[in-house]
């Protein structure tokens, strides 16, 4: 038995262990930070392959935290969070003329003060891949128990991070799946798996929390921002008596009013409403006859080039690099485990099954795990912070 348990503890380093990273295509020179790319099975058998990206600190990495990364979606790639977000590498935003995309380093990076790892999750985002349909099929509690199950395998196998003090993170639509991974983690050291996971707290930016709250709370939010008029949003609260959502078919003026709604904030940028709305898929009529905000995350293929001042361009410059054969080749990406890359795969078989993460939050807190939540003003998908996190202290204080 104990010749068996050896060669278990052999196959999940094997299986944990990545590869180190010292140039990219599009960057000149060696990395100036040590970057390790690699994936960790998860699930039955395995089949499951969860690629990461892990950038050691650039400061005391043997004490400095460990943050564990995703970013939303569900389906986003944590590349984004590597340079777009917090990470040491963004593009250099240039007219495309057909070469290679330039990667310049990012001198405010998190990764100044703490290690990262930015992971591809739920399988089937970015690099992550599942060998068989089944394995493919996923959801909120899923992801969770794949990365519980990842973040233990990549510890066994990076033993010199097993004392690190651990901050799961993320942004968007991670405000779901975090809390839940953060309470699982809590769980399974109470009940001894190992190696434990030296847990602090959690990080979360714009964070979806109360889905049905945050749509509820978005009229009067784009109401006391001044985007739409005084006359529309009395109509609306009388009308539709606070139901913004699944608007009963019958009630003729709360549509009408809803369609209008929708015409006054079709051209604004849902992620940042200060910014121009460019190059952002189109948002498809719901059976009720709601169009549903613009996401901001996925260009579609045969979209036209978006304008140099546009977020969106170096979206559309990190699909070009993500999909070359020599930027695959460095991260060491498996021959034929995927298609395309995409930043956002929104076509995932995807189950949301945690309708609310707040009594997370507040399980979390009474145990006294540290947290911090921000979000951006301008941004009209997390609209809703201090109204949920309000009703998180009244659950922790009954």
């Amino acid at each position: 038995m104990a010749l068996l348990l050896f060669f278990f503890y052999l196959s999940q380093l094997a299986l944990a262990h990545g590869s180190a990273v010292k140039f990219l295509p599009g960057f000149e020179g060696p990395l100036p930070f040590e970057l390790e790319t690699g994936y960790v099975g998860v699930g039955d058998s395995e089949e499951a392959q969860l690629f990461y990206y892990f950038v050691k600190s650039e400061g005391k990495p043997e004490d400095d935290p460990l943050l564990f990364w995703l970013t939303g979606g569900p389906g986003c790639s944590a590349f984004s969070g590597l340079v777009f977000e917090i990470g040491p590498l963004k593009f250099k935003v240039d007219v495309y003329n057909g070469s290679l995309p330039t990667l310049v380093y990012n001198p405010y990076a998190w990764t100044k003060v703490s290690n990262i790892i930015f992971i591809d999750s739920p399988v089937g985002t970015g690099f992550s891949y599942a060998t068989n349909n089944r394995a493919a099929q996923t959801g909120d509690l899923k992801q969770v128990h794949h990365l519980h199950q990842f973040l233990r395998k990549w510890l066994m196998a990076h033993p010199d991070f097993i004392s690190n003090p651990v901050y799961v993170s993320g942004d968007s639509y991670s405000g779901i799946p975090v809390p839940v991974l953060a309470q699982e983690i809590s769980n399974g050291n109470e009940e001894g798996i190992k190696p434990v996971i030296h847990l602090q707290g959690y990080i979360l930016g714009n964070p979806k929390t109360v889905p049905n709250l945050e749509k509820k709370l978005k009229i009067p939010y784009v109401y006391g921002m001044g985007l739409i008029s005084d006359e529309l949003y009395e109509s609306l609260k009388r009308n539709c008596n606070g139901q913004y959502q699944n608007v009963d078919l019958n009630n003729k003026a709360c549509l009408a009013d809803i369609q209008y709604l929708d015409k006054c904030i079709s051209g604004i940028n849902n992620a940042h409403f200060l910014e121009p709305d460019c190059g952002l898929d189109s948002p498809k009529p719901r059976k009720n006859g709601r169009r549903r905000f613009l996401d901001g995350h996925q260009l579609l293929n045969d979209e036209p080039l978006p304008p140099l001042a546009c977020r969106t361009y170096a979206y559309y410059l990190c699909r070009h690099w993500a999909n070359d054969d020599n930027v695959r080749n460095a991260l060491h990406i498996r021959k034929g485990s995927i298609g395309k890359w995409l930043r956002c795969n929104h076509g995932l078989p995807y189950n949301n099954d945690v309708p609310t993460s707040l009594p997370y939050h507040a399980n979390l807190s009474a145990k006294g795990y540290r947290y911090l939540i921000y979000s951006c003003l301008f941004h009209l998908h997390a609209v809703a912070t201090m109204t949920w996190w309000s009703r998180t202290w009244q659950l922790k204080h009954g």
